[in-house]
């Protein structure tokens, strides 16, 4: 690894972080063993957080809501579930899916479902890539359903338009754990910016949507 590459989201156990006190941004790995079930509460204790849009039959922005804590009841955007991994990811995964709560499903609504985790670019960044290391696996992808991963940059000084969008496409994800990654370059214009990891869904009229996650 380069030396001024910074590994902000690693895979636990596959790859070295240089110094925490090198770093501007928090490193984060997480393989989600240690969250009981049920457990409520822990994707918003671990600093996860949704967000989600819904969009017209004809894909124009109708509304967005949130940002809320992730939930963690199997209903809306994201639950930790059991029994789904292999040797490698043991017995606890993210699931990640669109929000059902929304009853604009039923009108062939795109609802758009963001779960993420978010800090700050400084200066110290710049220069630096940003690398987002995970494992996946098809859940329940129906219908026109879509689902990635991302790493996003969102510009608070400009209405928060979003100025990096750099994602892996999982819509077609195979049903045995693969391995998967993306990274983002840091120059100065992004210093003061928000950025935000995480994983995206698209659905309408109650399709399937899940993809599993693990060893972030």
């Amino acid at each position: 690894m380069q030396s001024q590459a910074k590994v902000v989201f690693a895979a636990a156990l596959l790859i070295c972080l240089i110094p925490v006190s090198a770093l501007a941004i928090t490193p984060y790995s997480q393989d989600f063993e240690t969250f009981d079930l049920p457990s409520e509460g822990a994707l918003l204790g671990d600093g996860w957080v949704v967000y989600a849009s819904a969009f017209t039959p004809t894909g124009v922005w109708a509304y967005g809501y949130g940002t809320f804590a992730a939930p963690n009841d199997g209903a809306a955007f994201c639950a930790i579930v059991d029994d789904q991994g292999g040797d490698d990811q043991g017995t606890r995964q993210l699931s990640v899916y669109s929000d059902y709560e929304n009853t604009d499903h039923a009108n062939l609504f795109l609802i758009e479902s963001n779960v993420f985790q978010e800090q700050t670019v400084t200066v110290d960044d710049v220069g630096d890539t940003w690398v987002f290391d995970f494992n996946a696996k098809m859940g329940n992808v129906e219908g026109a359903s879509t689902a990635a991963a991302f790493i996003k940059t969102i510009d608070p000084s400009s209405n928060y338009d979003m100025t990096n969008f750099v994602t892996a496409d999982m819509t077609t994800a195979p049903d045995i754990w693969q391995g998967y990654s993306i990274s983002l370059e840091i120059d100065a214009g992004l210093v003061g910016q928000l950025i935000q990891f995480g994983f995206i869904n698209t659905a309408t009229n109650y399709e399937g949507s899940g993809i599993y996650y693990d060893n972030l």
